[in-house]
């Protein structure tokens, strides 16, 4: 079994153009860095440990990423171009079929750190096979879906976890 953690990037600076012309460019605020770590270290307590972590190439995504292996969760994040805003699903599904689906106990555990709208939306997809725009992923929040390890995964995986961080606090 695959099971995918989508979790949203933590609190992260406004948009201020004069500031961040570039939106990607955005970091974590203090507020959303000590948050993230402390999410980060209940995850750790509750044994989650990710085989792959993968993050969007957006600042505030990556600094998520490395609180996350700060925390011992995972190694070294890998940036996914699919996990930036408006990424492509079927993109990253190419991914996640060409990888080895066994961990060391027999499953694999995969943390993506991307954005909302796209994160409740791949969720719905894989989920129910369509988006709804009906999950919301607050900043730093998970949605848990178990992933089948052949055949399609839209449509046909099922959602175990669905956590908004402040439950986690």
């Amino acid at each position: 079994m695959t099971q995918l953690y989508l979790i949203r990037h933590g609190i992260a600076a406004d948009r201020h153009p004069q500031e961040y012309p570039n939106d990607g460019q955005r970091p974590l605020t203090e507020a959303g860095v000590k948050k993230t770590r402390k999410i980060a270290k209940r995850l750790a307590q509750l044994g989650l440990q990710f085989n792959y972590l993968l993050t969007s190439p957006l600042i505030r995504a990556q600094q998520t990423a490395e609180i996350l292996v700060n925390a011992k969760l995972s190694t070294k994040p890998e940036i996914s171009t699919p996990l930036a805003p408006t990424g492509e699903l079927q993109d990253w599904l190419d991914w996640y079929n060409a990888i080895p689906k066994t961990g060391k106990n027999g499953d694999v555990a995969i943390a993506v750190v991307g954005h909302q709208p796209d994160l409740g939306h791949w969720a719905e997809q894989l989920i129910w096979g369509e988006s709804r725009g009906q999950l919301i992923v607050k900043k730093a929040g998970i949605i848990g879906v178990n992933l089948p390890d052949e055949g399609e995964s839209i449509g046909q995986s099922q959602l175990f976890w669905l956590v908004p961080p402040r439950l986690l606090l």
